[in-house]
């Protein structure tokens, strides 16, 4: 039995029992109460003094026939902590000693931890070599390891981008990938994470990699507008956009056609990033962008959207209706997404059965059935439509009506007792209702399935601690669209000025609204086959309709943007 009970345990437990450090029972203990808590199983039985760090270090020495070293006599400053992911070797317990060549050193105290070896070696396609520690100063080092990769992070994100030296000559040749030292690598990884962390840090939206013939260009999207954040050297371009593409786990050979990948960046122990990467071969190279993907947009709530009061009360009755089609438009970057997420994110409820298609997913939240449209493989909108009307939905958001066939399911879906949220690329609202009738479904389909339509643009939000009152003459703001009644009463417009709190005198952004009900008055319309302006006009006649133009326009007046800013999106 006891001969079994030994055969039964794996790794390191089996020698302990031979060298007479632990009995049967005492090593199926250790075992068990180690796998219970998650960790290794020397870590449990030194920690717990139930064998002394240094006679296991010397057995394993014996047995294995491996280099034992003393962790405290190496310079913490020097391991390779670079060439293997922190959350890598901590998982498994080892430590990144030194690199000579394509041999990795790692420091361990359990030398039957081949699943270490193994997987390390796939990572980064280096020959591992064990060198014992003793598992008390590993202990010790790893956790120093690890204060000191954070410590990095946040030392990077004081650091000056033009302070790192690449090493590179000036040369305007295109460095050789195969020639290439570790010490011309740890620059470029040290840039790429400053630029991702400074991008997460100012809350921009997007990251550009840009290659030309005689200059390399990164631009951050902020607040809608792109501007250029960094200019390194073209030599290194090649070498940039390899490390995304590693970052992204794409295949970093293939450099003539477009591919698409995620980066999840460890910014602490406890918060992540993602990134969604895609690259595209030009002239000179690879252009990489990446989209910051941030989740908490989708718990922003409604009020932070920012819709007038009678808007937020058309929203909020139309999401709360229990059948029928609410669409949202706007061109791309407009919010279109946060907006349609604000109103999943009030739905979600563990009584409601909510499924979303979208290309792809960007806002993941608990409690919702998000599906990736994958056109390659065959999985379009219109699929994932008639799969969801077959799992008992009640809420249904599709990502975008492209086609006839999307929108007729989604029109049918909406009739038969389900509230279905979407998207369609129009410049307003009543110009959605016709571009459906475009598409080719049948007025009376439109008429009795729409119940609202949303229009919408994000403007930059003037900078609280910069702005200044601007002073126009009356004729000006006339013109502009401003009543007789609102310019008598003294109005006051604000400019944008800049400051060391904002970009160019602006600091995030705010929605411009407008919405559209289908009234009994605008679905006779529909059912007529009128056009647009015939939307537009009983929309106006019925009292609670404003167009985009208007709704940037009260923007102006209660301060929170700039004219300015208003004709950049809405003016013709």
């Amino acid at each position: 039995m006891a001969e079994n009970s030994n055969q039964n345990l794996k790794g390191f437990s089996r020698y302990l029992i031979n060298a007479g450090l632990m009995n049967m029972q005492e090593a199926l203990d250790a075992v068990k109460s180690a796998s219970e808590a998650g960790v290794p199983l020397i870590s449990y039985v030194v920690d717990n003094g139930l064998v002394s760090s240094q006679k296991i270090a010397l057995l394993a020495h014996q047995e294995f026939g491996l280099p034992l070293f003393d962790l405290d006599a190496i310079n913490k400053d020097s391991l390779a902590l670079n060439e293997v992911e922190t959350e890598l070797f901590t998982k498994h317990h080892v430590l990144p000693l030194v690199k000579r060549g394509n041999r990795l050193f790692l420091a361990a105290s359990d030398p039957t931890n081949q699943e270490a070896i193994k997987e390390i070696q796939f990572s980064t396609g280096l020959a591992i070599e064990i060198i014992l520690v003793e598992e008390e100063k590993l202990a010790r080092a790893l956790e120093e390891a690890s204060r000191s990769q954070d410590a990095a992070i946040g030392a990077m994100l004081e650091e000056n981008l033009e302070n790192i030296d690449f090493g590179l000559d000036g040369g305007e040749g295109e460095a050789d990938d195969d020639t290439q030292t570790d010490v011309d690598e740890a620059p470029v990884v040290r840039f790429v994470n400053k630029i991702l962390l400074d991008a997460i840090n100012a809350g921009v939206s997007d990251i550009h990699f840009e290659p030309y013939e005689k200059r390399y260009r990164i631009r951050y999207r902020q607040d809608g507008l792109l501007y250029e954040k960094a200019s390194p050297p073209v030599n290194i371009a090649q070498r940039l956009s390899s490390r995304l593409k590693v970052m992204a786990r794409l295949n970093i050979a293939e450099r003539r056609v477009p591919q698409d990948g995620r980066i999840k960046l460890k910014v602490s122990k406890h918060h992540a990033i993602d990134f969604r990467v895609n690259t595209c071969p030009t002239l000179y190279g690879e252009k990489v962008v990446l989209r910051i993907l941030d989740s908490s947009a989708a718990t922003i709530g409604v009020d932070a959207l920012g819709f007038e009061e009678d808007q937020k009360e058309l929203f909020l009755r139309a999401i709360k209706k229990p059948y029928g089609m609410i669409l949202v438009t706007g061109p791309t970057g407009s919010g279109k997404t946060v907006s349609l997420y604000t109103a999943l994110n009030i739905l979600n409820d563990p009584e409601v059965n909510i499924s979303t298609a979208e290309d792809p997913v960007e806002i993941q939240v608990e409690g919702i059935n998000q599906v990736n449209i994958n056109p390659a493989s065959g999985l379009h909108f219109a699929d994932a439509l008639r799969a969801f009307l077959r799992q008992d939905p009640d809420i249904i958001m599709v990502g975008e009506i492209r086609d006839l066939e999307t929108g007729e399911i989604a029109v049918k879906a909406a009739q038969t007792g389900h509230l279905v949220l979407s998207t369609l690329h129009t410049n307003d609202a009543p110009q959605t209702l016709t571009r459906l009738a475009n598409m080719g479904i049948p007025p009376y389909n439109i008429a009795s399935s729409v119940n609202l339509i949303m229009a919408q643009r994000l403007g930059r939000r003037l900078c609280e601690h910069c702005k200044e009152p601007e002073d126009l003459p009356r004729t000006a703001l006339l013109e502009e669209g401003f009543t007789e009644e609102e310019v008598e009463q003294g109005l006051t417009i604000y400019k944008a000025v800049g400051c060391d709190k904002c970009t160019n005198g602006y600091k995030g952004r705010v929605g411009i609204f407008e919405i559209l009900p289908v009234s009994d008055g605008i679905a006779q319309i529909i059912l007529e086959e009128g056009n647009a302006m015939q939307l537009k006009e009983q929309a106006l006649k019925e009292g609670y309709y404003y167009d985009l133009r208007t709704a940037g326009l009260l923007k102006v007046k209660n301060g929170l943007t700039s004219l300015e800013e208003v004709n950049r999106i809405t003016k013709d």
